[in-house]
């Protein structure tokens, strides 16, 4: 069955009212911190305000406008920068890129392999990362099928939100 994930210790989708955005990202950052220790690697401070600013709202960012706002907290200045923490945060299953925005969101799941599955507002803006293992095997035996082994899915589902519709 298909649902939206919940964001780690149960908390609420970003589109249910009840949902506590600051707890949010302060999840997120403790399980990046988790995943980086026990991959034995190095969560800067750069990488974790890049991750930090990626949590920042449920909406795709662009790389260009974390580069404006780490130019503003004197942070960093250029472009290589950031797409380095970027690459490092995807490296490390803890964003997803969002092809068709171009742009980044934080992964439901951080450090765990899976698939990504996107549903898009185009009115709020936002990105919910769904969850069907029906739709993973379908995946799976089309591109067997086609005796094609997919390494990594990514898809993105535009339309309008539940809340979107009901405002």
């Amino acid at each position: 069955m298909a649902h939206a994930r919940t964001h780690r210790g149960g908390h609420p989708a970003p589109a249910d009212p009840a949902h506590d955005h600051r707890q949010c990202v302060a999840d997120a950052l403790s399980v990046a911190d988790r995943v980086c220790a026990k991959r034995g690697i190095r969560f800067t401070d750069l990488r974790r305000r890049v991750y930090e600013l990626v949590w920042a709202s449920h909406k795709p960012v662009g790389a260009y406008a974390i580069l404006e706002i780490l130019r503003s907290e004197g942070l960093g200045s250029a472009p290589p920068t950031v797409y380095r923490a970027l690459d490092f945060l995807l490296e490390h299953e803890l964003v997803h890129r969002i092809e068709s925005l171009n742009a980044f969101v934080g992964c439901a799941h951080p450090g765990e392999s899976h698939r990504g599955y996107f549903l898009i507002c185009k009115q709020c803006g936002n990105a919910e990362e769904l969850d069907d293992a029906r739709l993973d095997a379908s995946i799976a035996r089309a591109a067997e099928a086609h005796g094609f082994t997919a390494r990594h899915t990514t898809l993105e589902i535009a339309g309008t939100c539940a809340s979107c519709r009901a405002g």
